[in-house]
Order: C-alpha cells, then sequence, then structure tokens
C-alpha cells in the first residue's frame, strides 16, 4: 500500500509521517518512508530553486514543475519493490503536490502520467494563517497569497478524488491528527477502529 501525506507548508506532515510510521511498525507492519522531492542530484537541484526569489514565476514553475517529474520517477521503480516486498509506503509529497502548487494543471498531470497513484491521500487542511505562523518563510512558497491558492487546489484535488482523499484537519494539536490519521488509515489495513485514541 502507498500512502500519501500531502497540504500547504507548515500542516505537520513530517512529524505526522513519523507518527504514523511508527503505529504501523507497533501494529505490526513493515513500513519504508520516502519523501518528495527526493536526496538524489535532481532533488538537491529543486531544493536550491525552491529557494531562489523567483522560485513562483511563470517561468521557473515550469522548470519546476519538469525536475519534480524527473525526480519523482526516480521513487517509483522504488515504491513498486517496496511494494513488493509486503512495506507500506508512507510518503511525504507525491504528484498531488505538483498539481496543487504549479500552474498549468493539465500539463503538469500529462508529465506525471507515469508516476504511481497514491492508494491513501491524507490531505492535512490547515488554515493559511496557521500555516505563516509555523513556517520559517525560508521560500517563496511560503508566502500568504500563494499559499492560499494552492489550499484551494488541494481541497478541489479532493473533492474530485474523493475515493483516495481522507481530508484531517491539521489545525488540532498533534497528537488529534495523529488520532485522526489513524482512523482514516485503519479501514485501508483492516485495524480496528475502537481502540484509537
Amino acid at each position: 500500500m502507498y500512502i500519501c501525506l500531502e497540504g500547504i507548508d507548515g500542516g505537520g506532515k513530517s512529524t505526522q509521517v513519523e507518527f504514523l510510521s511508527g503505529w504501523l511498525i507497533d501494529s505490526g507492519f513493515k513500513v519504508k518512508k520516502v519523501v518528495e522531492p527526493t536526496d538524489s542530484e535532481i532533488g538537491l537541484l529543486i531544493r536550491k530553486i525552491l529557494t531562489s526569489p523567483d522560485a513562483t514565476s511563470s517561468n521557473t514553475q515550469k522548470i519546476l514543475g519538469l525536475l519534480f517529474a524527473a525526480d519523482r520517477l526516480t521513487l517509483m521503480e522504488k515504491i513498486s519493490k517496496y511494494e513488493e516486498e509486503n512495506k507500506i509506503v508512507i510518503s511525504d509529497r507525491s504528484f498531488y503536490s505538483s498539481l496543487a502548487y504549479q500552474n498549468h494543471q493539465k500539463w503538469v498531470f500529462e508529465i506525471n502520467k507515469f508516476a504511481k497513484k497514491p492508494d491513501l491521500v491524507l490531505l492535512l487542511d490547515l488554515d493559511v494563517d496557521v500555516a505563516i505562523e509555523r513556517c520559517l518563510e525560508e521560500d517563496e512558497f511560503e508566502k500568504k497569497f500563494f499559499l492560499a491558492n494552492v489550499k484551494d487546489n488541494y481541497l478541489d484535488l479532493a473533492q474530485n478524488d474523493k475515493n483516495i482523499f481522507k481530508i484531517i484537519n491539521a489545525n488540532n494539536g498533534p497528537k488529534k491528527v495523529q488520532s485522526d490519521i489513524k482512523k482514516a488509515v485503519a479501514p485501508f489495513l483492516d485495524v480496528c477502529v475502537s481502540g484509537i485514541e
């Protein structure tokens, strides 16, 4: 199974990936964590560009779209291999991030057509003002006007793909968010929900 955590910056994805991984391991599952962008040369280039002042310009957005799609392909074989080994793959972001963060959605979807689609997307939905308070504003993608648009894009994606998207209120504290994630994941893995706090 391929589970992905998505959402705007400041939603606590990294923290919740760790919580979810720990819970699943304690429940007897084998788990492998991945993150986008990767630590490949392409991923490192992406991280550098994300901090540039023109990161949200139209041309740079296209460049990032292509780089993210290429970097994502480096993960696909690994994810398939992990699944063949009966491991649950938990990813911090997927191609849905590109669809939410970058312009020209049809083009972004086309260049990501070889990307594996997650079986479950946990969308950590966060108020933009809260996101700004939590963010360090290290890159151009952590500006209020930009994040507001990304949040709307995520909610549209969730509305259009209700079968795999589960919206989690990320304005709550980490423990409440963790509990809500467990309750969302449990039915997919035939885990009893009744004992989840």
